[in-house]
């Protein structure tokens, strides 16, 4: 009987163990995901400042994703508009005076389903930053 009521605990134990593993592991990856995301929005934003005659966007994303993320350096994917890092795969979008960038991480988020994800738009003419965690 005491044999298997310590089978139990250890059983318990490591099924508790592979929970909190799991989601520190997702933690992390939002984290980094939010913090690559933050890196390219301060590069971005110095795009917008910079002048067309340096490279930059003169006050303007130029309404193509590529010249901000050619400017950025990185991986750049010009066919998907799109940074690959080790933590995740980054979208740019432009519209008017907002520059969009969504990140997809490479954990699973809380949903238990889909990847860990967050949106953060950019709007240039004021310089705010809007983060939004999406999974």
């Amino acid at each position: 009987m005491l044999i298997v009521l310590s089978v139990i605990i250890v059983g318990i134990a490591v099924a508790v163990g592979i929970t909190m593993f799991n989601a520190q592991a997702t933690s992390a990856n939002r984290q980094a995901i939010l913090s690559d995301m933050n890196q390219f929005a301060a590069q971005a934003l110095a795009f917008y400042k910079t002048p067309s005659n340096y490279g930059g966007g003169d006050n303007s994303w130029t309404s193509d994703p590529l010249n901000v993320g050619l400017f950025l350096g990185y991986n750049y994917n010009e066919t998907t508009d799109q940074i690959t890092t080790e933590n995740g795969i980054y979208t740019f979008s432009v519209s008017a005076d907002v520059l969009t960038i969504t990140g997809v991480g490479n954990e699973t988020g809380n949903d238990g389903s889909n990847s860990v994800q967050a949106t953060m738009q950019i709007t240039g003419s004021t310089h705010s930053i809007n983060t939004t965690i999406n999974n």
